[in-house]
């Protein structure tokens, strides 16, 4: 009774952390950026299957785009809302692409200025093309989203109408945004 017991429990539990954590299952890491290509095909694997019907999502379909997520920096640290964090580079090749700011629960940031994110075609752009985008909870000059001083959060990049999938795996081949945070 007792090693079923044990067996239960650790079964149990490594099946809550896979879902509520996530899973590497055919997902593709570009620096902080993670996404999970097959999760809007039939391809799916099981685990990210039971993690979306969890969360009650709806993936983007493959033939539609893919959606990069991001719950640290680039060096790791995970995203504090009490910090001021620079989103900065370009995006791969997108007919239309958003970077969006979320709770670690998955729902839109609350704030005054009612914005949680930036779209292609509203972002202020470098001279070069580039961008820059400030996340912190103290207003800030040009693209600015406010963190309302959450604890933690993650950050979207929807990439629509893009080559970008399955395929891809290294950052030469999708040049992805840099994420860098500094705390006082």
């Amino acid at each position: 009774m007792f090693a079923l017991a044990v067996a239960a429990l650790v079964g149990l539990g490594t099946t809550w952390l896979s879902l509520s954590r996530g899973t590497a299952f055919s997902a593709v890491t570009i620096g902080a950026w993670t996404a999970w290509p097959k999760s809007g095909t039939r391809d799916i694997d099981p685990y990210s299957r039971a993690a979306i019907s969890r969360s009650g999502e709806l993936p983007i379909g493959s033939g539609d785009g893919v959606a990069f997520y991001s719950r640290a920096d680039d060096d790791g640290r995970p995203l504090d809302g009490r910090c001021d964090l620079r989103i900065s580079g370009t995006t791969p090749q997108a007919r239309f692409w958003t970077v969006t700011l979320y709770d670690s629960q998955g729902r839109l940031i609350g704030n005054s200025i009612e914005r949680q994110g930036f779209t292609s075609q509203e972002i202020v752009r470098n001279a070069d093309g580039s961008f820059d985008i400030v996340v912190a909870p103290r207003t800030r000059a040009g693209n600015w989203l406010p963190t309302s001083g959450v604890d933690h959060y993650m950050l979207v990049l929807r990439l629509y109408d893009s080559p970008v999938g399955v395929a891809t795996r290294a950052a030469r081949e999708a040049p992805m945004p840099s994420i860098v945070q500094s705390c006082p």
